[in-house]
């Protein structure tokens, strides 16, 4: 399992047991709560120790914010009419099992086969039920997923929602592109797309890389485990990677794009700006775009 989806998913199960949450994800703590995952949790409780309580509230506000923005897109989608929804290497997302969705919907569940082996097993001895239709998609996106989905049943000619939340860093700038490409050609009329977008300066980066190298470094003085590495070593730059809004505005989409702090100043949370000496989440510059395919007459 991806530390990154554990640490997702600590962060929505520490929003929602908060006293004011900005969601509710009553599946986020039992998924991450099971010995299967117990080290990886230990790893990311340890990080965010040697960061401090400021900068964990940080991460998590910033997740809270994320899910929330997320959340409202599916939820408009839907309420638009569109019945068919996309989730991009989902990791332990739950909201094929916690949203309100409209009947008939369909939601298609995309991550490797492990992972959604691990997430079905786990919600089901908890007593969870899907309430939409659950169409699990186990494909690597390295490899042929718009064929995976199309088995599964999905139809292109129906509009679609698509999500691809905290993923782009984890792709090439060829690898999104051809992503982009594949959710457009699989796109009717009427279609819409989220995309989180994420992007830190190189030296800012080699700045947050040096400071988690000395933190590294006292948890190996101090005799702890030091296996969990730091989450930009699976990054990749934004060398060669096409800026999303132009990308969809030269494809026919309508694009906007939301800061995540003006989101979060707006919800009632406050994210400081980037800087060197700040956790995970708060080193970099996030916006949330949203596009939609207009219908062609």
């Amino acid at each position: 399992m991806g530390a990154t989806a554990v640490m997702t998913a600590m962060a929505r199960a520490d929003e929602t047991n908060s006293d004011n949450p900005l969601i509710r994800d009553q599946f986020a703590e039992p998924l991450v709560a099971t010995p299967q995952l117990a080290h990886v949790c230990e790893q990311v409780s340890s990080m965010w120790a040697d960061a401090g309580d400021a900068d964990r509230q940080q991460a998590v506000d910033h997740l809270a914010v994320r899910t929330h923005f997320f959340d409202a897109f599916f939820t408009e989608a839907a309420e638009a009419g569109i019945g068919q929804h996309v989730i991009l290497a989902s990791g332990l997302d739950s909201r094929p099992y916690r949203l309100n969705w409209p009947a008939d919907t369909v939601v298609y569940d995309n991550d490797v086969p492990a992972v959604l082996e691990y997430k079905a097993a786990t919600l089901r001895a908890y007593g969870a039920e899907p309430t939409a239709t659950l169409r699990e998609v186990g494909v690597d996106l390295r490899h042929d997923w718009p064929a995976a989905l199309l088995k599964a049943g999905f139809d292109p000619t129906r509009a679609t929602a698509w999500l691809a939340e905290g993923l782009l860093p984890f792709l090439r700038g060829a690898a999104q592109e051809a992503m982009f490409a594949n959710m457009h050609r699989l796109s009717a009329g009427g279609s819409r797309a989220a995309v989180e977008v994420l992007h830190i300066d190189d030296q800012r980066r080699r700045e947050v890389e040096q400071q988690w190298h000395k933190e590294r470094l006292a948890r190996e003085q101090r005799g702890e485990d030091v296996s969990f590495d730091h989450p930009f070593r699976l990054w990749y730059g934004d060398e060669g990677r096409p800026d999303c809004v132009q990308w969809f505005d030269s494809h026919g989409w309508t694009a906007q794009s939301v800061d995540s702090r003006q989101e979060a100043q707006r919800l009632g949370r406050t994210i400081p700006p980037p800087s060197s000496d700040q956790p995970f989440f708060g080193a970099f510059n996030t916006s949330f775009v949203t596009v939609e395919l207009p219908v062609q007459p």
